[in-house]
């Protein structure tokens, strides 16, 4: 059996070896706001309950790896101490995946992986409504556990209030696991969901995903695009250029004759049909036609 010690490790390696060890580990969609009121969305997975009475949730931003800077979730907390700590779905994934995309300071990750902001009955940070639970929270105490790249710091918060979607209840009012459906992060790209077991989503990209904010608005408002489908497609540089989308369309007007003439609708579901198989391009190409 290979035996490691972790100061021989880089803090890379070490991270990506204690990731994968230590999972499935469940999500912490945390919601803060800043000094000025704007409004910051993240995930997290270094993340449990720990106490019921007080009842104590505890989660842990790191330092960067890359530059030993702080994320805004931490400096937020550190200036209002407040959070609400949304639960994630399967519904959710791939827009809770698109919102860790390390947009600049100030930047609504909320707009950008378009999810609705929910406004707290206690504390400011807003709640997430398409999350089955969500809890609000007074942050008692923030303990850093070092100074160096990859170093946590454990915000300890105590729940003031929590809301629970009646769609996940069973008629005692416990929660129905099945409903509700949860999914947890792995190792490198692999989540787990409870029900199901392991699947993959691909990073977000470093160079920054546009975005649900920046979609044409038949697509930000579709009724058949899910958000995971939203998600996926907002995690592109870019949009295609008219003279792409305009051959693609070309190259598959045999298969499908109608699809210059088609409705936003028709469209809507063969992007979906492409994004099943992860095909973003093609589903984006199919969207702008």
């Amino acid at each position: 059996m290979p035996s490691f010690n972790p100061k021989s490790l880089s803090t890379k390696e070490l991270h990506g070896l204690l990731l994968s060890a230590v999972s499935p580990r469940p999500i912490a969609f945390a919601s803060t706001i800043d000094v000025h009121g704007n409004a910051n969305l993240s995930p997290y997975s270094f993340f449990n309950v720990f106490s019921a009475n007080p009842p104590i949730l505890v989660f842990s931003p790191a330092r960067r790896v890359t530059d030993n800077s702080i994320k805004d979730t931490l400096r937020n907390i550190l200036d209002t101490k407040e959070v609400v700590i949304n639960v994630v779905n399967f519904d959710l994934v791939q827009q809770v995946s698109l919102s860790s995309t390390e947009y600049p300071a100030g930047v609504n990750e909320f707009e950008k992986a378009g999810l609705t902001m929910l406004k707290s009955d206690i504390v400011k940070p807003y709640r997430v409504a398409e999350s089955p639970v969500q809890f609000e929270c007074k942050v008692n105490d923030v303990i850093e556990l070092g100074v160096e790249g990859g170093a946590g710091n454990l915000i300890i918060c105590e729940i003031v209030k929590f809301h629970i979607d009646e769609e996940v209840l069973d008629e005692d009012g416990s929660i129905n696991q099945v409903k509700l459906d949860l999914v947890a992060r792995a190792g490198g790209s692999f989540y787990s969901r409870a029900k199901k077991g392991f699947f993959e989503i691909p990073k977000p990209l470093t160079t920054l995903g546009i975005g649900v904010d920046n979609f044409p608005e038949d697509v930000r408002n579709s009724m058949v695009l899910t958000g995971n489908d939203l998600g996926m497609l907002g995690n592109v540089e870019a949009l295609p250029t008219q003279e792409q989308v305009d051959a693609f369309i070309n190259d598959i007007s045999d298969r499908y004759p109608k699809i210059k003439t088609a409705t936003h609708r028709q469209k809507h579901k063969l992007a979906r049909n492409y994004l099943s198989f992860g095909d973003v391009e093609s589903a984006w190409k199919v969207l702008l036609s």
